[in-house]
């Protein structure tokens, strides 16, 4: 009977010990998990500052895509719907401040249906017109992280309008539509970005143009000759990136 309560005695000590024992395994391991995963959140939180500096240290820009403007084409017309493309390029002089240089076009029809006046010519078809703006300025990055960026950008210069050549031997005073000539232009939007590589990005752009046509001299008909245009839009492109600031 001694011999055999020794014996318990034993394996119960036996499984005290293992129990010990596991349980001190299993706090060791528990610790390690914590320190593996604040090295992770660490390496991640390195990761993203390493991918933010890489591309927002690029030097150049170069942007391209199509969207959509609301343009008033005569001071007493309706406004009308254009497809407009975009070309820019940018050169940073630092990860935030930026030099643009910006190429656009904007393609619609007039709506002329219904004569402006009793003496103006009747069309049964909305004559196509065109702007094409030439402009510089400069943009300044507001908010840089990982995958988004925004941008405000201001720019000005000068635009040429066409809005007489699908007239059918008809003039632009005629209807009531700007005269075609070359007259300033300027533009305030906004670029948000949303990268997809540091060098590569999907761009969204909300824009206004403001644009300064007037009615031929000799058209005293069709409303006021005409002041500021104060068109709204947006453009959709791609970005690249290339190059480095030092």
């Amino acid at each position: 009977m001694f011999g055999f309560r020794l014996s318990v005695k034993q394996v119960a000590g036996v499984l005290l010990a293992a129990s010990m024992a596991s349980g001190a395994v299993a706090v060791q391991a528990q610790q390690t998990t914590r320190r593996t995963r604040r090295e992770s959140s660490a390496n991640r939180k390195s990761r993203i500052e390493r991918t933010i500096a890489e591309t927002y240290s690029h030097r150049f820009e170069v942007a391209g895509g199509g969207g959509y403007l609301r343009f008033q084409s005569g001071s007493l017309l309706q406004k009308n719907n254009e497809v407009t493309f975009f070309m820019t390029g940018t050169y940073f002089l630092n990860p935030k401040l930026g030099i643009i240089a910006d190429v656009r076009g904007a393609y619609g029809n007039a709506k002329i249906g219904n004569p402006v006046t009793p003496t103006s010519p009747f069309l049964s078809f909305n004559p196509q017109i065109s702007e094409y703006p030439f402009m510089g300025g400069v943009a300044y990055r507001l908010y840089a992280k990982e995958k988004i960026a925004v941008s405000v950008t201001g720019e000005g210069g000068a635009a040429i309008g066409k809005f007489d050549g699908d007239l059918k031997g008809f003039q632009s005073k005629d209807f009531g539509l700007w005269q075609s000539a070359t007259k300033p232009v300027f533009s305030i939007g906004a670029n948000i970005d949303y990268n997809f590589y540091p060098n590569l990005a999907l761009r969204v752009s909300p824009t206004y143009v403001g644009t300064f046509f007037r009615l031929d001299p000799a058209d005293t008909l069709h409303g006021p000759p005409g002041t500021i245009q104060n068109n709204f839009g947006f453009n959709i492109g791609v970005v690249y990136r290339f190059g480095k600031i030092k």
